[in-house]
């Protein structure tokens, strides 16, 4: 182990070779970036003190990525740990990969080696493989798992399976979707691939060759892994060191961090379709009969298997009722959702609910203890080297027990949250129902998910890990990073940085609010405005970008367009989000206009430089939709506390969400433009003051523009 002053020294020189080599000017915000990630980590030599945990907001144009790769690796590599790149999606994740940190190498004497590091579902389950392509009875043993009958997929895909089996045997081919020579479709690759739960382990045939272990075991012998949120996330629930290496050996680095807490919400969220689960218990009767006759349950439990199915398809038939009472059955859907929704206040269900919710619990616990000793036994059978075809059979229900067991513990987890009581001096969890109408049909759903992420990202990540940073453009609200340390549970000692962006935004944007005498409450008269300012305000050349909060606000402003300005429009809802941005680059690159409409996933990771967008429009201040369960649950729970949740929550959140909004249109040092804010409360509110006050320092322009007649 070196001095920390060597390693220091080293990440200096990295910096000017890649200044040098691609000679690029020095950006001030960059060194400060390096030198706090450099300072923090370097504290992790230090066994005794608490894990370095450190938060940098790094406006656009900072060059963040090169400031935490040079930054952090040398200190890893000195300490013998990872470092973790966790980015908020797979593209980004790929931009890392394949551009940045080669340009990094490439530039530099600075020498490490990395991976991408992907979940289970990439990567093909040569058993499944086999399965498919053997034409067996046993696989049907299957078709439960994906929906629909597997044992048409062999004549189906037959070729390309027989290719993909080729190509592995030649080495040609690792097993990875995504370098497969062409796209695959989810239908005809899912089948071929195994989650934890399905998975045998040493015990298959083929684990030596498991493209996904081999993976895997890579990830042990390189100094970087590029992973994402979802991914690390997922290895934290199960303990760490399942998928990556184990978190006390790691630095993580997330980027685009202000994802981190929803993301982690959602991994420990549940959720159950009381008509889904009716029917797939339906069909376990079928299963296990099916087991019962190859022998592989023994008499007796079998019956107690039976008797368990039979009481949770008695216990849902009862709890139906109950929660349809929520709803009014003969109430109109939503027109652009097509759903209805319950949120329980606080998280509190009522008391025939959550005995209920408990008895469910008791049997899917029941149900689970069984299915583990099947298992097991199954497990067991594979270890007496059984017949070919008899271990295939084997292996084909270990992978359909695997899947069953996965959604029985997914439910047994739904039904505990509802049977359970939250502890008075935690946040409540957040608890919902939602009504679907499906084919005439209506479906209750059920919903529990935690309203921060405080104490899972606590115990899971910031009290194991040997250190984090924290980096994004946008972290902060209303100047401070309250809110973030209310949703992430960050550790007191963690340590804050704000780089502002380089650009000149006072000369490159114009933040114009235009006159309308009409707040965005008044739906209709807000939208006929809207509707009126869009074709004074843009040309019919310019390439534009707008963003709504409502979904149905969206569609009506684009409706009452004229024909000649629907024609400009690109909408959210009519294509996938790549398609859409690719469609209106073509427009613009042929000379033509084109405006985007888009919520709220338009707001961020949108990069439209130049005349790709050179105006911003937002239709409202985005604040958190009024019905939002987990909103609804934790502005209670703050309420309770004695706090105005309006301004500990809304306001925060709000400003946090306009300053990523508004950020669509300078994405570098040429960019120039105009962002429009139909929303006079900024202006006429106190909190609306606060949140202008927030912005970057665009050039204002109040109520110069006049749509109110």
């Amino acid at each position: 182990m070196v001095s920390i002053d060597s390693i220091k020294e080293q990440i200096q020189t990295t910096y000017r070779q890649l200044i040098k080599s691609r000679s690029l000017t020095p950006r001030y915000g960059q060194r400060q970036m390096i030198a706090q990630i450099t300072n923090e980590l370097s504290k992790s030599e230090n066994s005794e003190s608490d894990a370095p945990i450190c938060v940098i907001e790094a406006g656009t144009g900072t060059g963040k990525t090169l400031a935490y790769l040079i930054s952090s690796i040398p200190l890893a590599k000195n300490y013998g740990h990872k470092v973790i790149i966790s980015t908020a999606t797979i593209a980004l994740q790929e931009q890392v990969v394949l551009k940045d940190i080669p340009e990094i190498l490439s530039s530099s004497e600075m020498s490490f080696t990395y991976a991408i590091a992907k979940g289970r579902r990439r990567y093909l389950c040569l058993s499944k493989l086999h399965m498919l392509l053997s034409g067996q009875d046993s696989l049907m043993a299957l078709a439960d798992l994906h929906d629909s009958d597997i044992s048409d997929y062999p004549s189906a895909e037959s070729e390309l399976y027989e290719s993909m089996l080729s190509k592995l045997e030649s080495g040609s081919w690792h097993g990875d979707r995504d370098d497969w020579d062409s796209p695959v479709a989810d239908k005809v690759w899912m089948p071929l691939t195994a989650d934890r739960f399905q998975c045998t382990g040493q015990k298959c045939n083929y684990f030596r060759d498991c493209s996904f272990y081999k993976a895997r075991d890579a990830l042990d012998k390189v100094d970087c892994i590029v992973s994402n949120h979802d991914l690390v996330l997922t290895d934290l629930v199960m303990g760490g060191g399942a998928i990556l290496p184990e978190p006390e050996k790691c630095f993580y680095i997330f980027d685009e961090a202000h994802h981190l807490p929803a993301k982690s919400n959602n991994h420990f969220s549940e959720f159950s379709n009381i008509t889904g689960t009716q029917g797939w218990l339906e069909g376990l009767v079928k299963d296990f009969s099916q087991l019962r006759r190859h022998d592989f349950v023994k008499e007796e439990e079998h019956a107690v298997i039976s008797d368990v199915l039979s009481k949770l398809m008695k216990s849902f038939e009862n709890m139906s009722p109950v929660l349809e009472q929520f709803f009014d059955l003969k109430d109109s859907m939503n027109s652009y959702e097509n759903k209805t929704l319950y949120t329980f206040h606080g998280g509190s269900v009522t008391d025939e609910i959550c005995n209920m919710a408990g008895i469910i619990e008791t049997h899917f616990s029941r149900f689970i203890a069984h299915l583990e000793v099947i298992s097991e036994n199954l497990m067991s059978l594979l270890e007496e080297l059984p017949s070919p075809e008899l271990k295939e059979l084997i292996e084909a229900w270990c992978s359909n027990l695997g899947k069953i067991l996965e959604r029985a513990n997914s439910n047994y987890s739904l039904w505990a949250s509802y049977a359970r009581v939250d502890s008075e001096q935690k946040p409540p969890r957040a608890r919902w129902l939602t009504l679907t109408e499906v084919e005439n049909n209506f479906e209750i759903s059920l919903y529990s998910s935690p309203v921060l992420a405080a104490e899972n990202l606590q115990e899971y990540l910031w009290e194991k890990c040997a250190g984090a940073v924290l980096t994004s453009a946008t972290l902060s609200a209303l100047g401070n990073f309250e809110m973030l340390n209310l949703k992430a549970g960050l550790p007191p000692h963690s340590t804050y940085l704000r780089i502002p962006s380089p650009f000149d935004f006072k000369n490159a944007a114009v933040f114009s609010v235009p006159k309308l005498n009409c707040e965005p409450s008044d739906s209709d008269n807000h939208t006929r405005l809207l509707t009126k300012a869009i074709p004074k305000l843009l040309s019919l050349t310019v390439g534009a970008l707008m963003l709504f909060s409502s979904r149905k606000q969206m569609q009506d402003v684009r409706q009452c367009l004229s024909e000649q300005w629907q024609d400009l429009v690109l909408c959210q809802d009519d294509y996938t989000k790549s398609e859409l941005l690719k469609y209106h680059r073509k427009r613009i690159d042929e000379g033509k206009g084109s405006i985007i409409f888009g919520l709220a996933s338009f707001a961020e990771g949108v990069d439209l430089p130049g005349r790709y967008c050179e105006s911003v429009l937002i239709a409202k201040i985005p604040f958190a939709l009024p019905n939002d369960p987990i909103e609804m649950t934790l502005a209670s729970w703050i309420e309770q506390h004695g706090q105005n949740p309006f301004m500990v929550l809304s306001v925060p959140e709000a400003a946090f969400k306009l300053v990523q909004a508004s950020g669509r249109l300078i994405r570098n040092e040429y960019d120039k433009g105009r962002i429009t804010l139909f929303d006079e409360r900024i202006i006429n509110k106190r909190y609306g003051k606060m949140i202008l006050n927030s912005l970057p320092p665009y050039r204002k322009e109040i109520f110069l523009e006049d749509f109110s007649g």
